[in-house]
Order: structure tokens, then sequence, then C-alpha cells
């Protein structure tokens, strides 16, 4: 191959060698030419790594990764460099970011890399053939993935793990209500804990197309980040008999809030008209077992020293209620400045309710106090 010229720069991240465009790391917005390379992303590639360290240690079956939209390859080169795998294929519509993904496998010595220059659904459905399948499958587009949720889910093995990150956070968090529910089939409410509700619509869209495949999904883990969503789901090739399909009903008048199967009309609280969101995902979003072990896993990969913390945080909601509150919204309604983050979740524990932190916000907490709760208790706060 031939040598790239000084508009590159050789970077590592992780402990994998990338080649990238100087550009993409000096520009406020990185170039689409001659292929898109986000620095940015680097922690969202750290927990993918960790997620996919987890799956694999305990996965007992062949180790193939596929990527549907790879760009230059920064995620699979390290699946490749960093992981116990035996198969890596990446795919991309753009040739020059395959060179490049080739160029930075030749500077690692990886050999168990493929290239594929093919429109995403027409690569995975190469795959989509039982025993031609992968254990992991990831999708990475520009804005919303719901178009490939199809060929992906039948790309992945029985029992492997499909990984979808969504960009359209616009979309997803309810500035355009229309265009959410044509791409993901439910409707938002702009609340503040939008950012759930957003990779609960996520979670449920691919929920519907599983379930008319014949498939279910297990969500193991979840990230919510300032420029994307991504959820990581286990599939299995059996009909998903449970109720995890719903709504969640939001009162914008006192801030009561709940997650039903069925839609109501009024607050059962304070009695007014009552905002819907879904329908979406109203399950466990994350796998307690699964979290713990990315927490092992992480210990023994070059991550970002931020993704520890973030994980425990996860490990304390995995089984608390959906939804969570923010100080800073109690404070609003009782007019009173908050109180520490801490100091409230004790109080609720004293209170005999189950209280956590969130890793969705760093003011947020969970809890299974109503809101008429939550403010009594606030007000003994001092």
């Amino acid at each position: 191959m031939e040598i790239p010229d000084e508009t590159f720069q050789e970077i590592i991240e992780g402990t994998t060698k990338l080649l990238v465009p100087k550009k993409s790391l000096t520009d406020k917005v990185p170039p689409k030419k001659p292929a898109f390379f986000n620095p940015k992303a680097k922690l969202n590639r750290d927990f993918s790594i960790i997620a996919y360290a987890a799956f694999l240690n305990r996965f007992d079956g062949p180790k193939i990764f596929l990527e549907g939209l790879s760009g230059m390859g920064a995620r699979g080169l390290r699946v490749a460099n960093e992981l116990e795998i035996e198969k890596v294929v990446i795919n991309d519509l753009n040739p020059s970011a395959l060179k490049i993904a080739e160029y930075s496998a030749n500077l690692n010595g990886i050999k168990n890399m493929e290239f594929s220059e093919k429109e995403a659904c027409r690569f995975f459905s190469n795959y989509s053939k039982k025993g031609k399948r992968g254990s992991i499958v990831d999708i990475d587009p520009f804005g919303s993935p719901a178009a490939f949720f199809d060929c992906g889910i039948r790309a992945t093995m029985h029992g492997g793990l499909l990984s979808i990150a969504a960009t359209d956070l616009q979309v997803l968090n309810g500035l355009f209500q229309g265009a959410c529910k044509r791409k993901y089939g439910g409707v938002p409410v702009r609340t503040e804990y939008g950012n759930e509700i957003a990779i609960r619509l996520v979670l449920g869209s691919l929920r519907a197309v599983a379930a008319r495949l014949g498939v279910e999904i297990i969500p193991m883990f979840v990230e919510s980040e300032m420029h994307y969503y991504r959820v990581y789901v286990k599939v299995r090739n059996r009909p998903d008999q449970q109720e995890n399909l719903g709504y969640i009903l939001h009162c914008k008048n006192c801030g009561h809030r709940k997650i039903t199967i069925e839609q109501e009309q009024e607050c059962e609280l304070c009695k007014l008209k009552i905002s819907i969101a879904g329908p979406l995902w109203i399950g466990k979003i994350f796998d307690k077992e699964f979290v713990q072990n990315m927490l092992l896993e992480n210990s023994k990969l070059e991550t970002d020293k931020g993704c520890e913390k973030i994980l425990n945080k996860c490990l304390e909601e995995a089984e608390m209620p959906g939804t969570y509150y923010t100080v800073d919204e109690i404070a609003s309604i009782m007019k009173a400045s908050p109180p520490k983050l801490e100091k409230a979740i004790v109080s609720l524990r004293e209170n005999n309710f189950l209280s956590s932190v969130t890793v969705f916000n760093p003011t947020g907490f969970r809890t299974n106090a109503n809101i008429n709760e939550i403010i009594k208790i606030f007000e003994t706060i001092q």
C-alpha cells in the first residue's frame, strides 16, 4: 500500500495505532473527506471495547464482529487489536476510508480483518444466513439508525450482541415529533429526563422490529452522551413473551410521572391532563451482571479514567425504577434551593424508599417515591 501523505497523522487509541486525517484532530467539526474520524467519540469507542470484552469472554460460539458503517474503522481496528476475536469485517461505502483502515491494520499487524465496500443493509444481508451471522454487530450511522434495525437483527446470531448508535438527538428529544413518530413509531415528551425517553424510544422501535421477525431483544447496557445515544442488546431467536412496550405518562403541572402499559388521560395526583411518551421500551435498560462484567474487563483494558465511575453509577441504578428526577427540578417546584444529591438520596432511603444516582444526569436520582412524597422529604432536608 502507498504511504499516506503529510495530511495524515498516526495516533494511539487504547493500545491501537490509528492513521487519521490531521484536520479531524484540529478542526472544530471533523471533515467527512477523505474519511470521517471523530476524536471526541473515543469514550464511545472505549465503552464499546469494554462491552464487547464483557460479552466475548462469556460467549461460547464463533467470535465474529461485523461493522456496517465503519468509516475509517477505528472501532473495528480496536476490536481486532485489543480483544480475543476470530474475525472482524468492516464495511463502508467510502473506498478512501477503507484504504486508510487497511493501512492502520498493517500498522498494528492485524491479520484477522476483512474489508467490504457495500451499502450497509446489502452488507448485512450477506451475513443473514444461519452459520454466517456475527456474534457482535455494530451499527453507527450519521443520524437515525432506524433504517438498519431489520438487517442488523438478521445479521446477529442467536445469543449475539447488537450495538446501535443514534445521533438524531433533536428528533428523539422532541423537537420534531412527526419525524420521531415516522422513524421510531413513538413520540417523546420534552422533560428533564428526555435522554432516557429517547433511549427507550430507540429500544421500543428495535423491539417492535425484532418481534415482527420472531426475535427477542434484551437490553444489556445503554449510553447517553452529548452527541449520541447507544444501546447494546442481546438477540435471541425466540418470540418475546414479555409486556415490555408501553408509555411514560408525564404531568407538566405537578411533575408526576409513571411507566405503564396502557395510556391514561389524566394525572393520578392532580387530575389534570397528562402528556404521553411512547410507545417505547418500559423494561430494564441495564443488565446488572453484564455491567459487573464490564467493570471487571475495564480493569484489564486501556480506557478513559471516567469509564469506571460511569459503570459504577450504572451498576447502582441497574435495578431501579424507570425515569429519574433531578434535584434542580424538585427545587424549582418547591421554589427553594436544591439540596445536595447525596443528602437527597440518603433522606429518601431513610424514609424507606429506594433511591440511587443515575448516569443520565449529574444531578439526577432514581426513586420509587412519587413527586409529592419526594417534596415532603426534601422539605425536611436542611
